[in-house]
């Protein structure tokens, strides 16, 4: 399988389990890796062979920054699910969400979540 990847998308989103997160905006980043054959699109130079990079980046702009919800698990399995909704030449995906700003009682880097599905 070839690969495609976004990493480090960049959204603002209401996600958490706290009152607060629900209401006051935080900073998501968000990494997609797309499994697929790329052997058509690389050798006919066709972009129907390949994915559209920017539907990618727009799928996952408008699951950040729509409704919330309590999970960042919940973001990365509705991105998941968006991408084989839309790309039937993904065979399989994997998700980061990245939560840096999480409410957490000392320093820290980054909480993240991190899944991979295959098509079924």
């Amino acid at each position: 399988m070839d690969r495609i990847k976004l990493e480090g998308m960049e959204f603002s989103g209401c996600h958490g389990c706290l009152p607060v997160e629900k209401e006051v905006a935080q900073r998501f980043l968000v990494d997609v890796s797309l499994s697929l054959s790329l052997l058509a699109a690389g050798r006919d130079d066709d972009p129907a062979e390949t994915v559209d990079y920017a539907a990618v980046f727009t799928m996952v702009q408008e699951i950040v920054e729509g409704p919330a919800v309590s999970l960042i698990e919940t973001l990365a399995e509705r991105i998941a699910g968006a991408i084989f909704t839309k790309f039937s030449r993904v065979e399989k995906v994997r998700v980061a969400v990245h939560k840096p700003q999480a409410p957490l009682p000392g320093k820290f880097e980054d909480v993240s979540v991190i899944l991979v599905r295959q098509r079924p």
